[in-house]
C-alpha cells in the first residue's frame, strides 16, 4: 500500500458532524466556532479519544468572525482539550475542509504529529456586514478627535449613501461572476441540459432521503440543542425533500439567467451551516491505542485554472492527479463522493472526466472514464444536504469513509470543485 514517501501512513479515525441546516433556521443563533465545537466535542467523546493525546487541530472556514478570525484555535479551547493543543485555520475556499484534513494529514507523514483533528465550520446565518468606507473613516476620525466639536464635525460627513450595509458576496472578486453565473456558463459550454440537472438534483434527494431513513447519515451527526431554550434537538439535516419529484423540479424557474438559464433553486446547493470534525492518526499510534481505522489516505491533489473559464471545473485536472499517484484508475474505485455545487458543475465534471482535452490538459494519455452512476453520491449530495463551505469536506470524507466500509470496497474518490477555479481530490483505501 502506498504512504507519504517515508513509509508513514495516516489513518481516518472517525468523522461527525452537526445536522446541516439552510441558513436562516434552525442554527441561525449558532457561529461557526459554536458548530465546530459541537462537532469536534463530540468526535472526542464518541472515539473515547484522551485529549491529552492529540497535537494538533486544524480547521477550515471560508467567511470567518471578524472578531474571532482563528476558528481553529477558538474550537481548541473547548474545556475538554487541553490549552496546549497548537491550532490554525485554513481557508481554501469550499475545499476549505480538505485543506484542513491535508494539511494535518501532512504534519503526521512529517512525524510533527500522530492525533489530529481536522474539519471545519461554516455558519451563513452570520455572515460579518460591513460599513461603507465612509462611515468607516468618518468613525475613526471621530475617535481621533480631541474635542467634542472634532468629533461632531468628522461625523458631519456621514451621508445617507454611507449607511447603505456591504454583504460579502458569493462571486469572483476577479470577474464579478456569482457562482450560479459560473454553474449556467458551464451547462452551455459542456451542453448540459436542465433534464439532466434536475434528474442528478432528484438522486441527491432521494439517496440523502434513504440514508437519512435507514440511520446511515444521521449516525455520522451529533445532535444540537437549539438556543437560547435548548428545548429544541436538531437531528438530521432539514434541507432534504424526500417528497420532491421531476415534475415539481421542472416547475422551478432558473435564477441566473431567467430567460435562457436553467439553473435554478431546485438543481443548486443552498446556503447552510454547518460544521464538520475528522480524527486522524498515524497508522502506529492508531494501532498502540486500539483503534481500527475507517481508511487510509491513499493520495491526494489540489489544481487550479482560469477562474474566468469554467470556474468550477478543476476537479477534473485534480482527478488523475490524484489517482496517478495512488497508481489507481478511475475504474478501481468502488465509490465516488463529488461536492454538488451545482448539478450544472457535476455533469460538467463528469463530462470532463471523458474528455480528450481535459485528460491532455492533465498532462494524462487518456481520459479518465465514465463514473457509474451507481457510485455516486450514494447517500446524496449537497444538493440535498446542504454546503457550509467551511464543512462540505469533513462531511465527504466522513460519508465516503463509512459507506466504503459498509459495502467492503477498498478504494474512494473524493472530489470537490471552489471558488478561485480551484479543484481537489483524494483517494482512500480500505484494509
Amino acid at each position: 500500500m502506498a504512504s507519504f514517501g517515508n513509509g508513514r501512513r495516516v489513518a481516518i479515525i472517525e468523522g461527525v458532524r452537526t445536522p446541516f441546516a439552510r441558513a436562516g433556521t434552525t442554527l441561525r443563533s449558532l457561529s461557526a466556532i459554536d458548530l465546530g465545537k459541537i462537532a469536534v466535542g463530540e468526535l472526542i467523546q464518541r472515539t473515547s479519544l484522551d485529549p491529552a493525546s492529540v497535537d494538533l487541530l486544524v480547521f477550515g472556514t471560508v467567511i470567518p468572525s471578524v472578531l474571532a478570525p482563528n476558528i481553529a484555535r477558538e474550537v481548541a479551547l473547548l474545556p475538554v482539550l487541553p490549552k496546549s493543543v497548537q491550532a490554525y485555520s485554513v481557508s481554501r475556499a469550499c475545499a476549505s475542509a480538505n485543506q484542513a484534513i491535508t494539511d494535518a494529514a501532512d504534519q503526521i507523514a512529517l512525524g510533527h504529529a500522530h492525533v489530529a483533528i481536522a474539519g471545519g465550520a461554516e455558519s451563513l446565518s452570520n455572515v460579518p456586514i460591513l460599513h461603507s468606507r465612509g462611515f468607516s473613516d468618518a468613525l475613526v476620525a471621530a475617535s481621533k478627535a480631541k474635542t467634542l466639536g472634532g468629533r461632531l464635525q468628522a461625523l458631519s460627513k456621514i451621508r445617507p449613501k454611507d449607511f447603505i450595509p456591504i454583504t460579502p458576496a458569493i462571486a469572483e472578486p476577479t470577474t464579478g461572476e456569482s457562482m450560479g453565473q459560473s454553474g449556467e456558463k458551464m451547462a452551455k459550454i459542456n451542453g448540459v441540459t436542465r433534464a439532466e440537472q434536475d434528474a442528478l438534483a432528484l438522486a441527491s434527494h432521494l439517496n440523502a432521503a434513504a440514508g437519512t431513513r435507514d440511520g446511515r447519515l444521521t449516525a455520522e451527526m451529533a445532535p444540537v440543542y437549539v438556543p437560547p431554550r435548548y428545548e429544541q434537538v436538531m437531528l438530521e439535516d432539514n434541507g432534504i425533500r424526500a417528497d420532491t419529484s421531476l415534475e415539481q423540479m421542472a416547475a422551478l424557474r432558473p435564477v441566473f439567467d431567467k430567460r435562457y438559464g436553467t439553473v435554478t433553486a431546485g438543481n443548486a446547493s443552498p446556503l447552510t451551516d454547518g460544521g464538520g470534525a475528522v480524527l486522524l492518526m498515524s497508522e502506529e499510534r492508531a494501532k498502540a491505542l486500539g483503534y481500527a481505522p475507517l481508511a487510509y489516505i491513499k493520495s491526494y491533489a489540489y489544481a487550479a485554472l482560469d477562474p474566468g473559464e469554467q470556474l468550477l471545473q478543476a476537479p477534473v485536472l485534480a482527478a488523475p492527479m490524484a489517482l496517478r499517484r495512488a497508481g489507481l484508475t478511475l475504474q478501481d474505485m468502488d465509490l465516488v463522493e463529488m461536492h454538488e455545487a451545482f448539478a450544472a458543475q457535476v455533469l460538467s465534471n463528469l463530462r470532463g472526466f471523458e474528455s480528450k482535452q481535459w485528460a491532455a490538459r492533465a498532462g494524462v494519455s487518456a481520459p479518465l472514464g465514465t463514473v457509474d452512476r451507481a457510485k455516486l453520491n450514494v447517500m446524496g449530495g449537497s444538493i440535498a444536504i446542504g454546503h457550509p463551505f467551511g464543512a462540505t469536506g469533513a462531511r465527504i470524507t466522513t460519508t465516503l469513509a463509512h459507506e466504503l466500509a459498509r459495502r467492503g470496497g477498498q478504494f474512494g474518490l473524493m472530489t470537490v470543485c471552489a471558488a478561485g477555479g480551484m479543484g481537489f481530490s483524494m483517494v482512500i483505501e480500505r484494509e
